[in-house]
């Protein structure tokens, strides 16, 4: 019976030996995954803000410097303006401008082509006249300015 008891003490030793080291394995277990909820929290509150910042300092050193000329005719220098957006975007002001000048230049190029017309016209009619007499004069032709009909 003695070998009995000794199967069994070893048996029951074993068994909580395993217990025991399984549960440790739990226990690192739920303390790396408590450490991964933190770390998961921080980066949820710390990340929007960094990725943010990042996109906004990338997307302003793609843009272009818009210089300034002063009313006095200086040359021409980076705007000393504190917000960095206002220096390399054009302002609205300034893009209205630009659209107001294009408008201007396209009603120019209208009323030039508009004014033209009447001009044009005359020397159509014109053309038109003198290829309606040289068909009435039935006149000979040089062959080499006859078409020749292709059926």
């Amino acid at each position: 019976m003695s070998t009995q008891t000794q199967a069994l003490d070893s048996q029951t030793h074993t068994s909580q030996q395993d217990e025991d080291e399984e549960n440790y394995e739990v226990k690192n277990l739920e303390a790396e995954v408590n450490q991964m909820a933190e770390k998961i929290l921080q980066y949820r509150s710390t990340l929007p803000d960094q990725l943010k910042t990042t996109l906004a300092s990338i997307l302003a050193a793609q843009r272009p410097v818009v210089l300034t000329r002063f009313d006095d005719g200086s040359e021409p220098c980076p705007s000393s303006d504190p917000n960095p957006a206002a220096e390399r975007w054009p302002s609205q002001a300034e893009e209205n401008q630009e659209n107001e000048e294009k408008l201007q230049l396209l009603k120019s190029k209208i009323s030039s082509n508009a004014s033209a017309m009447p001009i044009l016209l005359k020397r159509m009619k014109e053309c038109i006249s003198r290829i309606d007499k040289l068909d009435s004069l039935k006149g000979t032709i040089h062959p080499s300015f006859k078409r020749t009909r292709t059926r």
